[in-house]
């Protein structure tokens, strides 16, 4: 009888990872909401990961179709400076890790024409489509923890 419950209990726990394992894979995330690319997008922004201090942005890109990490996706971000206006000093591109992951610091963006402070984001990856968003900073909070969530080329917002 004890070789028994252990062989049942065994199948069980496989039975259950089996599940788990076909739950994982059948796991997908919400992408990332579009939001407008606003008119002081300038290409050509320098790779760095810094453009001030007094906010910091961290995360992981990550595909809409499994949540995996996306890897070397191309991040763009601009936002205004500490004198509310946009320049060349406050943008910036880096590149996500192996694991997805990237941060980004800056200086707390100030609201101007009616806007709430926010960062403009641009992302770009192979096998994905290009997605354009912006990011928000809560009042007085000086990080946060935000995933870009991409859809894969074939599938459509």
């Amino acid at each position: 009888m004890g070789k028994y419950i252990k062989i049942k209990t065994a199948a069980v726990v496989l039975t259950g990872l089996a599940w788990m394992s076909l739950h994982a894979a059948a796991q997908t995330c919400t992408p990332t909401t579009p939001d407008m690319l606003g008119p002081f997008y300038k290409e050509g922004a320098p790779v760095r990961s810094s453009v001030g201090a007094g906010y910091v942005l961290t995360g992981t890109v990550r595909s809409s179709a499994d949540c995996n990490p996306v890897s070397n996706a191309k991040i763009e971000f601009w936002l205004v400076g500490p004198n509310g206006q946009y320049d060349d000093e406050h943008r910036a591109t880096l590149y996500s890790g192996n694991n997805g992951e990237y941060k980004f610091e800056s200086n707390i963006p100030k609201p101007y024409s009616g806007r709430p402070p926010h960062i403009h984001v641009m992302v770009m990856a192979e096998g994905f489509s290009h997605l354009i968003t912006q990011h928000y900073p809560e009042e007085g909070v000086k990080s946060a923890s935000w995933d870009l969530v991409l859809i894969p080329s074939a599938q459509k917002y």
